[in-house]
């Protein structure tokens, strides 16, 4: 390891015969919970002390002064340099040194940092008396979760292994009807993984600003957190994730076809630190919880479904469609179907204690904040109390989770818009987050809002929108109160009859209910279209169109039928379909019945033969069958695992005729006991990344 030493040290570090530093560096990171990292140099948490002993120093007990700097110019002011002698008792306001043991060649000393230290990498030296300042080396200082005068102290024990310690995390996908799930490797410990993130924090286009400055506040989790959700996309900075919504990947990696952090953050180092194509907002929020976790700042990822972005900040978000029912790409709102960002746990001192606990970071480049795409910590608490006019980004958040959705019928021949309905329920359900110690998914939607549709609900949304200036604001779209509070003659849905998996015909109900006692004839005009996860339509799959008269307060159900070769070369990787039916009633207003549906890709089976033991080989198994009847070809394994794989294990596999099973074995020598998750990626032409999870017990 080359530690990158800062440019300028205010001390001038003695270059003749340096002492020799012992470290010993297993007792401070088992002391520290720093044991799982793969580095040569002592890495510490700040606020604890750490014991180090050295020699070459003349009457070792006496006249010593430690010299702790940091930064390119370290200073007393910002608090990047700190010197301080051998005193009885740990300090609790500054840095400290306390003799622990002394000999005419050798001394021991248990060296303390404040909570409040900046972190980073720093050069430690020692002074004798009058002699030059001698250099001991370098060492690292996170956040320390587990020290009470931490703003990132987290009192449950099971929590700080979960958010900071454990390298596996599971993402929630899909829609709020079809909730998925896909694991991922943090690898926060892997080699190298730290230097990539204290590069990442001296990459930022805060730190060419000011670097003085910069690293001075490096101390406070709320500005390193909104700094790094700067840096993970590589809008406006030399930052590390290029985003790519547009569905063709040509010069990247497809974003579901990741599986870890790692390779990302390392590409990211090896090219030189150019920008790795391609992520999209789970790639986005898995490599910032990479590193605020590795920092030290307990992390995790959050998934909203039925997600608002609502670009003109009116806590609204509109959504329009032609008169056969296509969804039309009008205006910068968007609803997507699902959205993943980031809680990272703090006390926020710049709002007071109540606002403390889980801030939300999103790094997914959506709208500019301060002049850059960066977004939060916006207190999760102000979110659900309607606080939208606190620091950072509360507007944007607040209506990610609980904007209102406008439909419209749009006439591109007039430029006319009629309001089909509004939804105050639509947005933000199912908020989803994986569980502390187990592979489940907890809903926190109850975190995020009070029950929707409830009157404390609605409260809260008129509170945010008047603190926005919007309450009582004339707004000529706004649809009049009569029109919203009209009544439809019809009601409709789609039931899902079939299953909903890649290679099978998708099967449908749309079920229509006359709501009136006289009889309604409707015109419906029905389409399907493949589209992205954040349901921008891509290719027509299909649509029909039919007349029917429902009888007084009659349901009739309609199947529809779309085979799988019609939709095969259509699909997008996503592998989202929006149905709708606009229903034309005559002499009544139009009614829109919509359905977005996630397919699942075909199963795949892992299977771990005898017993998993530390630094002994165990064979596992994959196995996977084509489910279409045509051949699949170009077919390729990945395996990744932390504690069990040294990097990727790439495999290829023969092509597989139609109902043709494979079965791929390989061998995994586990280095460390525990639980300990195994990660596959299953990817050929018809079916694009697959991907399933095991958690192997291993044991020593």
């Amino acid at each position: 390891m080359s530690p990158t030493l800062h440019r300028q040290a205010l001390w001038p570090w003695k270059s003749a015969t340096q002492p020799s530093t012992n470290w010993h560096l297993k007792e401070n990171a088992r002391e520290h919970h720093t044991s799982k990292f793969s580095s040569e140099e002592l890495i510490v948490r700040r606020g604890q002390a750490f014991t180090i002993t050295f020699n070459g120093t003349e009457r070792p007990e006496q006249n010593l002064i430690f010299i702790a700097e940091t930064g390119p110019k370290p200073s007393k002011a910002t608090k990047t340099l700190a010197t301080f002698d051998i005193s009885s008792t740990v300090s609790k306001e500054g840095w400290s040194a306390v003799l622990q043991s002394s000999s005419s060649s050798s001394v021991s000393i248990s060296i303390s940092s404040p909570p409040n230290a900046v972190i980073g990498r720093y050069r430690l030296g020692v002074q004798s008396g009058s002699s030059s300042p001698a250099s001991l080396g370098t060492f690292v200082l996170l956040f320390n979760p587990w020290s009470s005068g931490d703003d990132v102290f987290m009192p449950n024990k099971a929590e700080c292994e979960e958010y900071v310690l454990e390298e596996f995390g599971i993402i929630f996908a899909g829609n709020k009807n079809h909730i998925s799930s896909f694991g991922w490797n943090f690898g926060q410990f892997q080699e190298d993984i730290l230097n990539i993130c204290l590069s990442i924090m001296d990459r930022s286009l805060y730190y060419r600003q000011d670097p003085v400055t910069d690293v001075s506040h490096r101390h406070d989790p709320r500005y390193l957190g909104r700094v790094l959700s700067a840096m993970v996309n590589a809008n406006d900075d030399q930052g590390v994730v290029l985003g790519n919504w547009s569905g063709k990947y040509e010069g990247g990696k497809n974003p579901s076809s990741w599986t870890g952090s790692g390779e990302i953050l390392q590409s990211w180092k090896k090219s030189g630190f150019k920008p790795v194509k391609y992520g999209q907002c789970w790639v986005f929020a898995a490599v910032l919880t990479t590193v605020l976790r590795c920092l030290g700042i307990p992390t995790r990822t959050i998934t909203n479904f039925s997600s608002a972005h609502d670009a003109d900040g009116n806590l609204r978000v509109d959504e329009f469609y032609d008169a056969d029912g296509n969804h039309l790409e009008r205006g910068a709102d968007s609803v997507w179907n699902f959205h993943v960002w980031n809680e990272s746990w703090f006390t926020r001192n710049d709002l007071g204690a109540s606002y403390s606990g889980w801030q939300i970071l999103d790094a997914t480049p959506q709208e500019e904040s301060g002049g850059i795409y960066q977004c939060g910590p916006a207190s999760r608490h102000a979110i659900k109390e309607g606080e939208v006019d606190l620091d950072y980004d509360g507007p944007f958040v607040f209506a990610e989770v609980n904007a209102d959705c406008m439909y419209w019928n749009y006439d591109s021949a007039t430029g006319k818009k009629n309001l089909i309905f509004s939804k105050s329920t639509e947005i933000g359900a199912s908020i989803s987050t994986k569980a502390v110690g187990r592979d489940d998914r907890v809903d926190v939607t109850s975190d995020y809002k009070y029950e929707e549709g409830s009157a404390k609900e609605r409260e809260i949304f008129k509170k945010a929108r008047k603190k926005l200036g919007l309450g009582d604001k004339f707004d000529p779209t706004a649809p009049k109160q009569e029109e919203i509070e009209q009544k439809p003659d019809i009601s409709g849905k789609f039931k899902v009859t079939g299953s909903l998996e890649v290679g099978k015909d998708l099967n449908l109900l749309l079920v229509l209910e006359n709501l009136q006692s006289d009889a309604k004839a409707v015109n419906v005009n029905m389409t399907a279209w493949s589209t992205l996860y954040t349901r921008r339509p891509v290719n027509e799959i299909w649509k029909d169109s039919i007349s029917v008269t429902l009888a007084p307060k009659e349901e009739k159900q309609f199947p529809i039928k779309i085979k799988y070769p019609e939709y095969q070369q259509q699909l997008t990787t996503d592998k989202t379909i929006q149905v709708t039916a606009l229903c034309h009633v005559k002499d009544g207003m139009q009614v829109l019945v919509k359905r977005n549906i996630t397919l699942d890709n075909p199963a795949i089976d892992i299977q771990v033969h005898g017993e998993a033991k530390v630094n002994k080989e165990v064979v596992v198994e994959v196995a996977f069958t084509n489910p279409i009847n045509s051949e699949v070809k170009d077919c390729v394994l990945q395996v990744e695992g932390s504690d069990l794989l040294q990097g990727i294990l790439e495999l290829r596999i023969p092509p597989l005729k139609a109902s043709e099973k494979s079965s791929t074995k390989f061998k995994l020598i586990p280095s460390e006991a525990g639980p300990k998750h195994l990660l596959v990626n299953f990817s050929c032409d018809k079916f694009v990344d697959i991907k399933t999870f095991k958690m192997v017990n291993v044991i020593n």
